[in-house]
């Protein structure tokens, strides 16, 4: 569980794989949004041989190549909540049975809807991030992951290694479309996340007195003294 923090003005909280990782994948999200928003719905006809073209191709191919790079991303990223340190474990654990996290999470949603005067400090996530982080990054992402290998194993065929681990997902959801249509929608969530993410980033930066942005670049949480 996230601790909050009261007397310490640094910490070290983000090690360079969880950064490295962090940059990575958001650019493998943007490249997966745009493209898997062009292929579910086409740029207009253009004049000629498409051969001569073939510009939904290498839009596919973008696509198909950020996924594996999101794949191999996040499977990096299980490994290292195994060997880095505390925070690097905070996507994969949920402290429910913890009385406090909720009394925390409670705070954080007062805070963020701008009905708590004062924020409190953590060296990690704090509830509310938390919580959304294992909803929309972990399970979320494992979810686009295993649809969208669904629907790539209808490309390289019964027996291929997508069929054989995701392929069981089509007929289980019923059909090809409704696959299509839970990764479409999990797309925008993510869309959504990531605007709101940046937001709230920025938002806490200016009014937390705690480094978020920098801290993904550098590893090292500020914190400001207390207002008098």
């Amino acid at each position: 569980m996230q601790t909050e923090l009261k007397t310490q003005t640094a910490v070290y909280v983000y090690e360079a794989p969880v950064r490295i990782w962090h940059w990575v994948n958001a650019l493998s999200i943007v490249v997966l949004a745009i493209t898997g928003y062009l292929i579910g719905s086409p740029l207009p006809t253009v004049a000629g041989e498409a051969s001569d073209h073939y510009i939904m191709g290498y839009i596919r191919f973008a696509h198909f190549a950020a996924a594996y790079v999101f794949t191999v991303g996040f499977i990096g990223r299980i490994y290292w909540a195994f060997v880095g340190n505390h925070t690097s474990r905070e996507l994969f654990t949920f402290p429910f049975w913890k009385v406090s996290f909720w009394r925390e999470l409670i705070h954080e949603v007062r805070w963020y809807l701008f009905l708590e005067r004062e924020p409190r400090k953590y060296i990690g996530h704090n509830p509310l991030a938390h919580i959304t982080m294992v909803a929309i990054i972990t399970v979320g992402g494992l979810l686009m992951i295993a649809t969208g290998f669904a629907l790539y194993a209808e490309q390289t065929g019964l027996g291929s290694w997508q069929d054989l681990l995701f392929g069981w997902l089509i007929p289980l959801m019923g059909q090809s479309q409704d696959v299509r249509l839970w990764h479409h929608w999990g797309m925008w969530i993510i869309v959504w996340f990531v605007m709101i993410h940046v937001y709230v980033a920025i938002r806490e930066d200016i009014m937390s007195r705690q480094s978020m942005i920098s801290t993904m670049i550098s590893g090292w949480r500020m914190y400001k003294d207390d207002r008098p």
